[in-house]
């Protein structure tokens, strides 16, 4: 009898716990990967897409029918280095990161550009390819002698939903979305936490659970029931254990937990750093909310202090705590947003969606901070200097990580795909060499 994912799942281990043992149950060797500079990746990932004029390429001299009234850039603590006058925070912190400004990809849709960033390939073809995420799970996951409980692709707090992250990589690499908000009281896990019920009351479930159980003793005499047991005894582990606890914020003091900002963005940022402490290789932290086709200043002014707050709070966390050195930030979205705002109604100060150029921030794990990569055109509406794919960023993350950019994907069908995704030098610049 073979134990596979699917009768986990069948069998009631579910949540980050039956996904972890899941995964136990599937591992399998893949080779050995170069010496890597980076161990983990957090992926702020901006879900609809923010204006690179309001954030990290600010064109004052544009005009009101472009900046709108945030036509402020403030000045960063790396000389010549200007952000939008919404981000302080962040400005104190520029010599951690560096700006991508001349991102490219020319997509417009919500669909086909999150796929081209997250895994470097255009759509269209016949196969879904996976995205960066489940990429390094199945490198740096338990393939590659990763141990944790923790499955090694979380996802804070929902999927983006815009395709399947695992594409033909399969189910098994799919990242594990926690569920919940953490900035609740309790922040309740997809199978590690359960509403209203406590810690006390899962002990008491589960010794309840043994006491109904009259076939234990004959486990050890058929491997998959035994194989059965210790996946119970690991999930339950998750559940009361110490790993599980990586998701409790109560253990964090409350000055912390204010620096990063009490809602969902910045609790989420904390919880990405207690799992890159755990050695989770991968995390994604899906901040929705910038599809600003209507009232885009109004939505700038609420969310940008957000934002501000919980990722430089997350960069000097990490940097204060050693981790910065090995952990990489990748701030990003589909696309940016059109330059010239839409002023009539319905829009009324709106912005459409930008596909031509936009901003980027990547930081630690061997990135350089205080540079500024690319830039573009006098209103931020084409590439001037050195345009940047998502194949270059996502090749370069891959080298920083010791992951070998020519190492096969496992294909279903045999068809022959590489870890890092071709470029094309007519679109491409190629590696960033120059802040790596």
């Amino acid at each position: 009898m073979h134990f596979n994912r699917r009768d986990a799942m069948r069998h009631g281990l579910f949540g980050a716990a039956g996904w972890a043992v899941a995964q136990r149950l599937g591992q399998r060797v893949l080779s050995a990967a170069p010496a890597p500079r980076a161990k983990s990746v957090i992926q702020i990932w901006m879900w609809g897409g923010p204006s690179h004029l309001d954030t990290f390429d600010p064109k004052p001299d544009a005009g009101y029918d472009y900046c709108g009234p945030l036509n402020k850039p403030i000045p960063t603590n790396v000389n010549g280095m200007v952000i939008g006058e919404l981000m302080p925070l962040l400005a104190q912190q520029a010599d951690k990161y560096s700006l991508i400004r001349s991102m490219t990809h020319g997509i417009n849709a919500h669909e086909t550009a999150s796929y081209a960033v997250q895994t470097g390939r255009k759509s269209g073809g016949h196969d879904v390819c996976p995205s960066v995420g489940a990429v390094v799970s199945l490198f740096k996951g338990y393939n590659a002698g990763y141990t944790g409980l923790i499955p090694p692709y979380i996802v804070l707090t929902q999927p983006q939903g815009r395709f399947s992250e695992a594409g033909f990589l399969g189910p098994r690499y799919q990242p594990f979305a926690t569920g919940g908000d953490p900035a609740q009281a309790r922040f309740v896990v997809e199978g590690v936490v359960a509403q209203n019920i406590s810690d006390d009351r899962q002990r008491s479930r589960r010794e309840l659970l043994r006491q109904l159980n009259t076939i234990g003793p004959l486990t050890s005499a058929n491997a998959s029931l035994d194989a059965f047991t210790s996946s119970e005894n690991e999930a339950y582990d998750l559940i009361l254990g110490e790993a599980g606890q990586v998701f409790d914020l109560a253990r964090e003091k409350d000055e912390m937990r204010d620096r990063y900002g009490r809602n969902t963005f910045g609790q989420s940022c904390l919880v990405a750093r207690r799992l890159v402490e755990r050695g989770v290789p991968y995390i994604t932290i899906n901040y929705n909310g910038w599809d600003t086709h209507k009232q885009n200043f109004q939505v700038m002014r609420q969310k940008l202090p957000q934002m501000d707050k919980g990722l430089s709070t997350l960069l000097q966390d990490l940097s204060d705590r050693g981790l910065l050195d090995s952990t990489i930030v990748w701030w990003s979205g589909e696309f940016g947003r059109t330059p010239r705002v839409l002023w009539e109604a319905p829009w009324n100060g709106g912005r459409g969606h930008h596909g031509d150029v936009f901003s980027a921030l990547v930081a630690g794990g061997g990135f350089k901070g205080g540079h500024v990569v690319g830039a573009s055109d006098a209103k931020g509406e084409m590439v001037r200097d050195r345009p940047v794919a998502p194949a270059d960023v996502i090749g370069s993350m891959y080298e920083l990580l010791g992951l070998d950019a020519h190492a096969k994907l496992p294909h279903p069908q045999g068809l022959d795909y590489t870890a890092a995704p071709p470029t094309d030098p007519a679109t491409s610049g190629g590696r960033l060499s120059e802040i790596m």
